[in-house]
């Protein structure tokens, strides 16, 4: 068997998907509230069963013909992903209707048909119905949304004035008028355990259970007329991603060597005896 051979291959594939990954954090780049996504890489062999060889193991035994077999056959390999929720810049807009958040693990909560989501992009907009909603159309929610079960933030045509504080209390003006008066509290939710956060597209996160997640009311993180922007770092994307497409390319000479080089090596000799 070439052992080589199927651990180049091994190799092989983590770059691919390592590849993936870096593209989707480079395409992202400038996405409001987008988060880095990161591959661990390691071999099983190293993280699962180092301590079960203990060298010196004996030459000409059984378990030395078995630790030198293992050590041939470990490959690279994904062992685990995470995304890096560590704070972006943040961005002056001055739009009333764009909102960042100042501290790491905190949510906006918006409503999808498929429940309630977290998100980080506070660039929102009003629809025809003067609802506050993200660029998707999916409703922002206000505090109340877990007792009455609706809970969407709404704005007359009178609303001209749209003022928030830091803790999400939003305030807009009475009718011809400058005075201001309470409107809504925007929803602001934070995950128990950041790892279980699973992200679903649009720039939305999801978690098994709302019960993982806690609601926050003072926050002192909101800030109106700004957006977050992407925590990628595109130079060390591009340093990544050329770093992935020389070992794709080493790890394809190796196979390429072991399937002919050493192949027609093999042949030749054997066919000299």
């Amino acid at each position: 068997m070439q052992t080589g051979y199927y651990a180049s291959a091994a190799g092989m594939v983590t770059q691919f998907n390592r590849l993936d990954t870096i593209a989707n954090n480079l395409a992202n780049v400038n996405t409001a509230g987008y988060k880095e996504d990161n591959l661990v890489i390691g071999d099983f062999m190293r993280l699962y069963q180092e301590k079960r060889d203990e060298l010196p193991n004996a030459n000409q035994t059984k378990e030395g013909a078995a630790f030198i077999n293992r050590t041939m056959t470990r490959a690279p390999r994904i062992v685990d992903s995470f995304t890096n929720q560590s704070l972006g810049m943040l961005q002056k807009t001055s739009n009333p209707l764009d909102f960042a958040l100042t501290r790491e693990g905190l949510f906006f909560a918006v409503k999808t048909p498929q429940g309630v989501k977290l998100t980080r992009d506070g660039s929102f907009t009003k629809n025809d119905e003067g609802v506050l909603v993200t660029k998707q159309g999916y409703p922002v929610l206000a505090d109340d949304y877990f007792k009455s079960g609706k809970g969407k933030i709404s704005f007359a045509s009178s609303d001209t004035i749209i003022a928030v504080d830091k803790d999400g209390q939003i305030s807009t003006n009475i009718p011809n008028s400058a005075s201001l008066t309470p409107n809504k509290k925007f929803l602001l939710l934070q995950p128990k355990d950041l790892s279980l956060l699973k992200k679903e597209g649009d720039n939305l996160y999801s978690l098994p259970n709302e019960k993982d997640m806690t609601t926050v009311a003072n926050s002192g993180a909101l800030s109106q007329g700004f957006i977050e922007k992407s925590n990628v770092n595109a130079v060390k994307m591009m340093t990544q991603l050329i770093e992935t497409n020389r070992l794709v390319g080493m790890y394809q000479k190796a196979m390429s060597t072991q399937m002919n080089d050493m192949n027609r090596d093999a042949i030749q000799k054997l066919a000299k005896k």
